[in-house]
C-alpha cells in the first residue's frame, strides 16, 4: 500500500520537472497574470519586488514560483524555511548575506516567534536590522544596514501568520487546488520530461487521481512508469494503470486507504457525524493536525465531508462513494449527484 508520506518523498530527478519561467508554469491563470505585471514593472523600475507572501495547501507549486521570481528577476535565490531558524542571530546572519534584489526565500513562515518576526520588521521595510549584542548593563544595540531584497514567504496556515507580518507583505498570491485539465497537462509535460510514453487517456486518468496536486501527480506518473517497467511495457497502458492504482489502494477520486478510513470511522461509528476532530484522531490513531491539515482538505474541498460548528460530517456522496446506505434525509440528495468517475 501506497501511504501519503512515500509520495511526498523527493526524488532525485524531481528537480528536472520544476518549471523555471512563468510561460512554464501550468494553471493559476489569475495569480501568474498579475505576478508578471509586478515583476515587470520592478525589472523597469531597477528595483527590488515588493515582498511577496504565498499561500496554499502543500504540493501545489509554491517553492517552484518562489524560484520563479527570482529566475524572472534573474537575482540570486536563497532558500530556508522558518522551522530551520531556531534562534534570531540565525535570522540576521541570513539577512545580512544577502545581495542587492535578492530573493530571500521563508518556507512555512507561519513559524517564526514574535522575536524573529520583530527582527524582520525594520528588514522588510526599511533594509536594516537591530542586533542586540551582549547582556544586562554592557548589552550594546548595532544597527546593520541592509541591501535592497524581496522576501518570499510559503506557508500551509495562511491563519497563523500574524497580521503584523502579514501586513509587510505587498503581494499575497493564493494558489488553488488545480482542474482536471490542468492536472492532464501537468502529468503529460512530466510524462515528456521523464520519456515516459502515455496511451490515450493515461495521463488525465493520473491527475485525476493526483488529488489536484502537482506534486503528487508526478510521484504517481513514476509509479505507474515503475509498474509498466517491471511488466516490460514500453509504454503506459490503460490497463496497465488501472493495475498500478489498485495496487496502490488509490480509488478513482485519488483517495487511498487512510482517506477510506476516515469517511468508514465517520459512518460506521458516529452515523456520519458530526463529531469533533479529537474522537476521530483518537480512533484513527493519528495526530488532530496531520488529520486537519494533510487528509481533511481534500475530503472537505470534493464534498466527501463538511464541516459544521458541531463538528465533521459526511455527506451523501461520502456514502455513495463507499457504497454505502445514507440516513433517509441524505437520500434526496444523491439522486442529484454524478457517479464516480470510472477508469476509462
Amino acid at each position: 500500500m501506497t501511504t501519503r508520506e512515500e509520495l511526498n518523498q523527493p526524488t532525485e530527478d524531481e528537480p528536472s520537472l520544476r518549471p523555471t519561467k512563468l510561460s512554464e508554469f501550468i494553471g493559476q491563470k489569475e495569480v501568474l497574470a498579475n505576478l508578471s505585471v509586478y515583476i515587470e514593472s520592478a525589472k523597469k523600475r531597477q528595483a527590488p519586488l515588493d515582498h511577496v507572501l504565498i499561500s496554499g495547501p502543500p504540493g501545489l507549486g509554491k517553492t517552484t514560483l518562489a524560484q520563479i521570481i527570482a529566475n524572472e528577476l534573474a537575482v540570486t535565490f536563497t532558500p530556508t524555511s522558518a522551522p530551520a531558524i531556531s534562534k534570531g542571530a540565525d535570522l540576521v546572519r541570513f539577512l545580512t548575506l544577502l545581495r542587492t534584489n535578492e530573493v530571500f526565500f521563508v518556507d512555512e513562515i507561519h513559524g517564526f516567534v514574535k522575536k524573529q518576526e520583530e527582527l524582520l520588521y525594520p528588514a522588510m521595510e526599511n533594509y536594516f536590522v537591530d542586533l542586540v549584542v551582549g547582556e544586562g548593563v554592557t548589552a550594546n544595540a548595532i544597527q546593520i544596514q541592509l541591501q535592497p531584497f524581496t522576501l518570499v514567504g510559503a506557508t500551509t496556515r495562511s491563519g497563523l501568520v500574524s497580521e503584523p507580518l502579514k501586513s509587510r507583505f505587498g503581494i499575497h498570491l493564493r494558489l488553488d487546488y488545480y482542474s482536471d485539465q490542468e492536472m492532464e497537462t501537468i502529468v503529460s509535460r512530466s510524462a515528456d520530461l521523464l520519456e515516459i510514453k502515455l496511451e490515450k487517456n493515461v495521463a488525465m486518468e493520473i491527475g485525476k487521481r493526483s488529488r489536484k496536486t502537482p506534486r503528487i501527480a508526478n510521484h504517481l506518473l513514476k509509479r505507474v512508469r515503475d509498474f509498466a517497467s517491471v511488466q516490460n511495457s514500453q509504454k503506459i497502458t490503460p490497463e496497465v494503470c488501472k493495475f498500478s492504482f489498485e495496487r496502490m489502494g488509490i480509488d478513482s477520486l485519488g483517495l487511498d486507504q487512510i482517506d477510506r478510513q476516515i469517511l468508514t470511522i465517520l459512518i460506521d461509528r458516529y452515523n456520519g457525524g458530526p463529531v469533533g476532530l479529537k474522537p476521530l484522531a483518537v480512533v484513527l490513531g493519528d495526530e488532530e493536525r496531520t488529520l486537519e491539515e494533510t487528509y481533511e482538505p481534500f475530503l472537505v474541498r470534493i464534498g466527501l465531508i463538511d464541516r459544521t460548528a458541531g463538528g465533521r460530517v459526511a455527506t451523501a456522496q461520502a456514502y455513495k462513494h463507499l457504497g454505502k446506505e445514507p440516513p433517509s434525509s441524505q437520500n434526496r440528495n444523491i439522486s442529484n449527484d454524478q457517479d464516480d468517475p470510472q477508469l476509462f
